[in-house]
């Protein structure tokens, strides 16, 4: 058998995707393991940030977003958005190219995908160089092109949630 990551896509229209991918940071880290978490669409300033620092968890954290593209009150043009997920894509590659990760999140990767940030062909090159571990991809919408590379896909579905009855995001829940 040749040697290569598991590609894991966590995708839906459901909360909880990148708390699912934190669960399994967190697990690999009990175990030893050697882990990279990549955000490509989120700011420096969230809960999980803290947490990982407050706890002195093993987990190597490295955000580029500059706000979440086109959602309100971005001010961000396409182009530096673009230039953000490409150098996130370009950490990730780094990441994989080392060969000093058991697991590797690329957090929100499917979204940048989703809106032409970066190109699906790109991503599939960049994690078909994994040789070993696990490689996450979060977000919503994966493209049916990553779905069909992967190993496991979960797809975290919304039956009900509070935001449509008007309440906002709230810290050390949503953000």
């Amino acid at each position: 058998m040749e040697n290569k990551a598991i590609i894991h896509v966590i995708t839906g229209d459901g909360k909880g995707k990148t708390t699912a991918s934190l669960g399994l940071a967190l697990r690999s880290s009990g175990a030893g393991k050697k882990i990279k978490f990549i955000q490509f669409l989120k700011k420096a300033d969230f809960s999980e940030h803290e947490a990982i620092k407050k706890f002195k968890l093993p987990i190597e954290v490295e955000t580029f977003g500059i706000g979440f593209y086109k959602i309100l009150g971005d001010s961000h043009t396409e182009a530096e958005h673009k230039d953000a997920a490409a150098k996130a894509l370009t950490a990730a590659r780094r990441a994989i190219e080392s060969d000093q990760y058991d697991l590797i999140v690329l957090d929100e990767i499917n979204v940048a995908m989703g809106f032409k940030l970066i190109k699906i062909s790109d991503v599939i090159e960049v994690i078909a160089l994994a040789k070993s571990g696990d490689i996450v991809l979060t977000g919503r919408r994966a493209p049916a092109k990553i779905k069909k590379i992967a190993d496991l896909v979960s797809e975290i579905k919304s039956v009900k949630h509070y935001f449509d009855t008007g309440l906002e995001a709230r810290k050390g829940i949503e953000f």
